[in-house]
């Protein structure tokens, strides 16, 4: 273009196109650059606030830690801890932290634990006058309470648990399982007047200790723990020394060792073990050896209900595992019998306790199983000053049957099932050779089933049961006798008067907390059953008192026998005593029938058995045969007024008629038929002899 031409319109316009180009890129760009500014402002001012506030409750907090009039607070400390745990706290002396420590510094004064809303009433759980401790913040940051040091100075602590179970200590209600007693982990404790008292209704036991510690000293002396500690259980001297480790350096990887010493009247019990995770009193072991005079003393001490048993001397391992506690293997001697085994008890949610046991004997003493029945051993056998003194009193007596009260109470408050075996079985009074037992407990109802006790020939099945769920204890029996013989027991020197099969059964049910009164009280029936045997030809002919063949056949040692076609002795039980249904014994020249009771209430038989002959007898005496008496002493002799009612009708004839009519009331003619042995066998008792 010239020089001279002026420019056109669209050159005029092209340089204004370009600068709004460039102040258009230009406002894109500033407001792109605004628009990431306004982006990231509000979290930048966030993060300045939350930084703000964190450092204004720091400082808060660092101030409150430095300047806080920490008895101020002593109220809604003590009302948060009291709503935790569910019982009153009180600081009602001075409260003090020193926070600026590597280990913060607690001192509290004047401490005081109420009991639970149940037990208000029994004053105060604890009083602790004077309390310092220090812990760790790391574990305290994760929720952990770790103490480095705790000093307490005098406390008094009192605990109680009532007869249902229920104690001042537990913080869940019963029935309900909550945590275990656990304390925290303590590396460095001292203790000075420390007092315990601790009454226990449901184990009738009172105890007031005195507990101490203290630290090392030196290596020669490196400080322990202790309770001592004297009451009485049972109404009997109760005494216990418990030690342990010094609780410097407590950790809860490592077990705390500890040692106890406990003698409760007779019983006396060493332990050595240890706590398995400090302070977690549901876990622990330890050897043990316990001796003692009964071990249904140990009820009160364990909490399970053992049978009577003659003094013993047991050892093993006890392990505890939350609710389970046992020992896989316990092994000693109770009375003149050796004993091993095993256990468990578990607590179950109901807080009812199970046992699980498991037990065989070599050698077992006769006497030292009929301890549980609460018999007491006889006076030459191993057995404590109450059974001795027991065993005293029977024989006075004249009784058998024991007068052992059953302790209801202790059956009901746990279960169980327990088998027992014996290998050998020794006894002077008893055939036996052996037996073995299930024994299981549910409620208060104790049941022997199976229950099998073999003898030397035969053996003695069935079951027993005591029921005492109700007031007062019913006891059931079944026991049947099968492949038994006579002469078992019957032996009189080498040359038995019986012989053959002896079969029996015996149902009895009756009320009573012994075994006397459930005696004394039975309904039921026994039966005793011989099919086939031998009998001495001299002993039957002496039952209808054959003076010419009877005793000829004693006086020249005959040892000739008869057959036995059968035999049969039933009685009926009622109220305790039990009547004769039929009394038959049937040989191939004798008749033997018999009547009579036998009295379960006093221990007396009144039994009369008399022979008629199948032959002719020259001179036979019309008396029968006696048994009376005791049990432990019965009397076998003639019933004599029978004997001379028989000799005056004698002594008439030879006045009236002739002298030769005189010998005539003694003359059997033999006319006795075979009893039905078929209908006897078949249980169809053939009905008692007349008297």
């Amino acid at each position: 273009m010239d020089d001279g031409q002026r420019p056109s319109f669209r050159d005029r316009l092209t340089p204004l196109r370009s600068w709004s180009v460039r102040q258009s890129a230009r406002a894109r760009a500033g407001a792109s650059f605004a628009w990431r500014k306004t982006k990231a402002a509000p979290w930048k001012n966030i993060g300045i606030w939350t930084g703000g506030v964190f450092g204004v409750l720091v400082a808060t907090f660092v101030l409150f830690l430095t300047f806080a009039d920490w008895n101020a607070l002593r109220g809604p400390i003590s009302r948060m801890a009291s709503t935790a745990i569910g019982r009153e706290i009180a600081i009602r002396g001075d409260l003090d932290v020193d926070p600026w420590r590597l280990n913060p510094l607690i001192r509290v004064e004047g401490l005081h634990i109420g009991n639970p809303a149940r037990y208000r009433e029994r004053g105060e759980f604890a009083i602790v006058n004077s309390a310092e401790a220090t812990v760790r913040w790391l574990p305290l940051l994760f929720g952990n309470l770790d103490f480095v040091r705790l000093d307490l100075n005098g406390a008094d602590v009192r605990l109680y648990r009532s007869a249902e179970g229920v104690s001042n200590w537990s913080s869940t209600p019963p029935g309900v399982r909550g945590k275990p007693l656990t304390l925290p982990a303590i590396r460095s404790f001292s203790l000075n007047g420390g007092q315990l008292r601790l009454e226990d209704d449901k184990r009738n036991m009172v105890l007031e200790a005195s507990f101490t510690t203290r630290e090392s000293r030196g290596a020669r002396d490196p400080g322990e723990f202790a309770l001592m500690g004297e009451g009485q259980i049972n109404n009997r001297p109760f005494k216990i020394e418990l030690t342990g480790a010094p609780l410097l350096n407590v950790r809860r990887d490592r077990p705390y060792p500890f040692q106890a010493d406990v003698t409760a009247g007779d019983t006396h019990i060493v332990a050595d073990g240890a706590i398995t995770r400090p302070f977690n009193f549901r876990n622990w072991y330890a050897n043990v050896r316990g001796t003692g005079a009964d071990l249904a003393d140990l009820y009160p001490l364990i909490g399970l209900s053992l049978p009577n048993t003659p003094p013993y001397n047991l050892t093993g391992r006890i392990e505890r595992n939350g609710h389970v506690f046992g020992m896989p293997n316990v092994q000693g001697r109770v009375g003149d019998s050796d004993l091993r085994g095993a256990f468990t008890a578990t607590r179950k949610p109901d807080d009812r306790l199970f046992l699980e046991g498991d037990f065989q004997t070599n050698t077992l003493d006769f006497d030292d199983m009929l301890t549980v029945l609460g018999a007491p051993p006889s006076v030459q056998e191993t057995a404590n000053a109450e059974q001795r003194e027991m065993a005293q009193r029977l024989r006075a007596q004249g009784r058998v049957l024991p007068d052992a009260q059953l302790d209801i109470r202790r059956v009901r408050n746990m279960d169980a099932h327990v088998s027992y075996r014996a290998a050998r079985v020794r006894s002077e009074r008893f055939p036996l050779r052996g037996l073995s037992v299930e024994v299981s407990l549910d409620h208060g109802l104790l049941s022997l089933n199976p229950m099998t006790l073999d003898l030397s020939r035969g053996r003695i099945t069935g079951s027993a049961a005591i029921n005492a769920r109700g007031d007062t204890p019913r006891a059931d029996l079944d026991v049947r006798l099968s492949n038994a013989r006579l002469e078992s027991i019957s032996a009189i020197g080498d040359n038995p008067p019986l012989t053959g099969t002896l079969m029996g059964r015996a149902r009895l049910s009756g009320a009573g907390a012994s075994v006397r009164d459930a005696a004394a009280n039975a309904n039921g029936e026994i039966t005793f059953v011989t099919p086939n045997g031998e009998v001495r030809e001299a002993f039957a002919e002496l039952t209808g008192i054959n003076i010419t063949r009877g005793l000829g056949l004693l006086l020249t040692d005959d040892d000739s026998t008869i057959g036995v076609r059968c035999g049969v002795a039933s009685f009926r039980v009622r109220n305790g005593i039990a009547h004769a249904r039929s009394i038959v014994f049937d040989t191939d020249t004798m008749l033997i029938q018999g009547r009579g009771t036998v009295s379960l209430r006093d221990e007396t038989l009144d039994l009369r058995l008399e022979g008629d002959p199948k032959q002719v007898r020259l001179i036979r005496l019309g008396a029968p045969i006696t048994i009376e008496g005791r049990w432990r002493a019965p009397e076998i002799g003639v019933d004599v007024e029978e004997a001379i009612d028989q000799g005056g009708i004698a002594a008439a004839l030879a006045t009236l008629v002739a002298p030769i009519a005189a010998v005539l009331p003694f003359v059997d003619l033999g006319l006795a038929e075979d009893a039905n042995c078929a209908s006897l066998l078949a249980g169809r008792p053939q009905p008692a002899r007349e008297g």
